[in-house]
């Protein structure tokens, strides 16, 4: 079984953490998965670790949450300077072309990989969501 380093989760449904955490350990072992109930939590973690290199090598990032969304988290995200490639796998129950356009669009102005995926998730997905970039 594959090792991964860091897995951030943000997302502010526990059901949907619980969720992602308990497929995920089924797929790859963690050495530590942190949970962020919104954005803004998350990217102040990055920003207070990331000159020490502690930066997560997967988030699964909800983008609809209170304080800052996903998106807010994701346009902050992308301007630090982080030179690793961080598989970022969106995970939303959103519908909306609005979201996929928007997906699109960081995914193109980032070196970064970045994935959409639908709730819930699935453990037949998880193998392929899970792959470090």
């Amino acid at each position: 079984m594959r090792t991964i380093d860091t897995v951030f989760i943000i997302d502010d449904d526990p059901i949907t953490v619980f969720g992602i955490k308990k497929i995920l350990t089924n797929v790859v072992v963690c050495k530590t998965v942190s949970t962020y109930m919104n954005g803004k939590l998350a990217i102040d973690d990055i920003k207070e670790n990331i000159n020490n290199g502690n930066v997560p090598q997967i988030i699964f990032l909800d983008i609809n949450m209170p304080i800052m969304d996903g998106w807010q988290f994701l346009e902050e995200f992308l301007k630090l300077p982080i030179t690793q490639k961080v598989r970022i796998n969106i995970v939303t129950s959103s519908i909306d072309q609005a979201d996929r356009d928007r997906w699109e669009f960081y995914k193109s102005q980032s070196h970064h990989l970045i994935t959409f995926n639908s709730k819930p998730i699935k453990k037949s997905d998880m193998g392929k969501i899970a792959k470090i970039a």
